[in-house]
């Protein structure tokens, strides 16, 4: 029972410094995804899970190595966000698959990254025919990143000589699962103003799921029945 009790204790704390370690560093793990922000989630997984589950291991010493990889990750972190070359040496550089609308073999070789690699690149993006790209670069992540041509490039408001509005702002959430968010209310977006357009539209604050101001200023509602008799999916 004493066995039971102290692998519960383990395990509680483990998951709690994962959470704290995710607050710290978690964006940077998961969004540079680099060749060490990956070997360091897999480390961290690797003794999270020892910490937690494996008995036959030293708690203490493993929760010593723990704090040490990521005091090592932090100090790393600041060196490299002062030091270009350092980030480069350990975060790795993109390398350019296609440049001028050419493949450029020798690149492709270097890397292991075959013609069937990129051809499967390039649909995940949206592109069947190779001959539209311009320059493509295989980034450090993984993901392929294009610049298409000139023709084949989307046409802009700007291309158009159409007017551009610059008033648009992010979208403001005021109901979310039927209850008012009240810390998104504003003197514009107000309760009273809320009640408002509910009323207009005959509905109480229990039938609605979800409200929110898109970044054009209208009020978007989803109500909790929608009234769908044929969903296209349900899980």
């Amino acid at each position: 029972m004493d066995g039971i009790l102290f692998s519960i204790i383990r395990t509680i704390i483990s998951f709690m410094l994962l959470i704290l370690v995710t607050l710290v560093i978690g964006k940077h793990i998961n969004s540079h995804k680099t060749h060490f922000s990956f070997a360091l989630s897999i480390t961290i997984g690797s003794l999270i899970a020892n910490m937690g589950f494996n008995t036959h291991l030293d708690f203490t010493e493993i929760l010593g190595s723990f704090f040490s990889l990521f005091t090592l990750y932090y100090i790393l972190l600041l060196m490299t966000s002062h030091s270009r070359t350092l980030r480069q040496w350990i975060s790795g550089c993109p390398t350019v698959i296609i440049e001028k609308g050419k493949v450029l073999e020798d690149n492709m070789k270097k890397i292991k990254f075959t013609l069937d690699d990129l051809n499967q690149h390039l649909r995940e993006k949206g592109v069947f025919d190779i001959s539209e790209v311009d320059y493509a670069l295989l980034e450090v992540s993984g993901e392929l990143s294009i610049k298409k041509k000139d023709q084949f490039q989307n046409v802009t408001k700007l291309d158009l000589h159409l007017p551009t509005h610059t008033s648009n702002s992010l979208p403001v959430e005021l109901i979310m699962d039927g209850r008012i968010i009240d810390k998104n209310l504003t003197p514009h977006y107000s309760k009273d103003w809320l009640d408002k357009e509910l009323r207009t539209r005959g509905l109480a604050l229990r039938e609605i799921y979800y409200a929110v101001i898109s970044s054009n200023g209208s009020l978007f509602i989803d109500k909790v029945q929608d009234h769908l008799h044929y969903p296209t999916d349900i899980e």
